[in-house]
């Protein structure tokens, strides 16, 4: 008899009535100690029925409908601060669960629109508690993984990239512990090269300082991989059209040439090939300032010596047609008179 009264399964909107109830609990510390651990295991099992919602499982997959009605819920009142609030109390695998059900909420859409961008523009300082995340070890990749999927709206990017925190990946970045700098690499590489229109504004606006910070804790940096990343992130930043400004910019400085060129002597081939991408726009530029072409000029037997000694694994043509433009570039170079 029992069978003829099961309880009807529970709707996505429901299931995120139910987690927000037992999150405000926790976020509240009005949870008894003595039911605190029966609670926890109550909440992480919604957590896991939402993340199935939204996922599916190995015997069926999404269904839309209920991706939509669990979104509009989740978003209608503050779940998303509860749960990022409430995310070091969680067990890790509740944590890991509320990671990918944030993660996946960032591309849900309703009637077109992605309103976790809304939200997120209405509770813009949730990211200050993400970015802040890198400095909790246990909570480091669980936020910057949140972070990284919240920057996909060009809302979030531009805040994060004009917030005093920006400047804390420098240090993120070389972080003793490997994955959470490989981590906060990751966030930083998605910042400056996602959104182009955002990303050419901040270069343009923050040239002087962050290029300094750059070329000094990273591109500068006593740690290979750092450096590794460094000049790969330059390379891209700087050959994307839409940060053209910048780019004219960089290459006119002399210390960002020397930088360049001691790159360009490192025994890494991996780094020395990224330095060339850089180093060839110095090369390329039809207006070098004098003091530019003349360091040039009085580096180059050398330089022609380490360009033509450099070459990649595997054959790549373009590789080789800018090379031999770089060389021939350098080979027909005169001395300036300085202005």
């Amino acid at each position: 008899m029992k069978g003829l009264f099961k309880s009807k399964p529970r709707t996505p909107a429901e299931i995120v009535r139910l987690t927000r109830d037992l999150l405000v609990q926790f976020d509240m510390g009005s949870v008894r100690e003595s039911k605190r651990e029966e609670k926890m295991v109550e909440l992480s099992k919604y957590i896991r029925e939402l993340k199935c919602v939204l996922y599916g499982n190995s015997e069926a997959e999404p269904v839309a409908e209920s991706c939509t009605q669990l979104t509009q819920e989740f978003f209608k009142e503050n779940t998303l601060r509860l749960l990022i609030n409430c995310l070091p109390k969680l067990n890790l695998e509740a944590r890991k669960d509320a990671t990918q059900i944030v993660a996946n909420l960032q591309r849900q859409q309703v009637q077109s629109r992605l309103i976790a961008s809304d939200y997120l523009e209405r509770n813009i300082d949730l990211m200050d508690i993400l970015m802040t995340g890198y400095e909790n070890t246990d909570m480091a990749l669980h936020y910057g993984s949140m972070l990284r999927e919240c920057i996909r709206h060009q809302v979030v990017a531009k805040y994060v990239l004009e917030s005093e925190h920006l400047k804390k990946f420098f240090e993120f970045i070389q972080l003793p512990n490997f994955d959470i700098a490989a981590d906060a690499a990751a966030t930083f590489k998605e910042l400056l090269t996602r959104h182009k229109s955002t990303v050419a504004e901040f270069l343009t606006k923050n040239y002087d300082w962050f290029f300094a910070e750059y070329n000094s804790k990273l591109l500068e940096s006593t740690n290979y991989i750092t450096r590794r990343q460094a000049v790969k992130l330059l390379g891209d930043m700087l050959l994307d059209r839409s940060n053209s400004a910048t780019m004219t910019k960089y290459v006119c400085s002399r210390d960002n040439l020397r930088i360049l060129m001691n790159l360009l002597r490192e025994s890494s081939k991996t780094i020395q090939i990224e330095a060339f991408h850089v180093f060839k726009l110095f090369a390329a530029n039809q207006n070098k300032p004098a003091d530019i072409a003349n360091i040039l000029v009085a580096n180059k037997s050398k330089l022609l010596r380490l360009l033509g000694e450099l070459k990649t694994d595997k054959e790549d043509q373009q590789f080789d047609a800018d090379k031999a433009q770089v060389m021939q570039e350098i080979a027909s170079l005169e001395p300036k008179e300085l202005a």
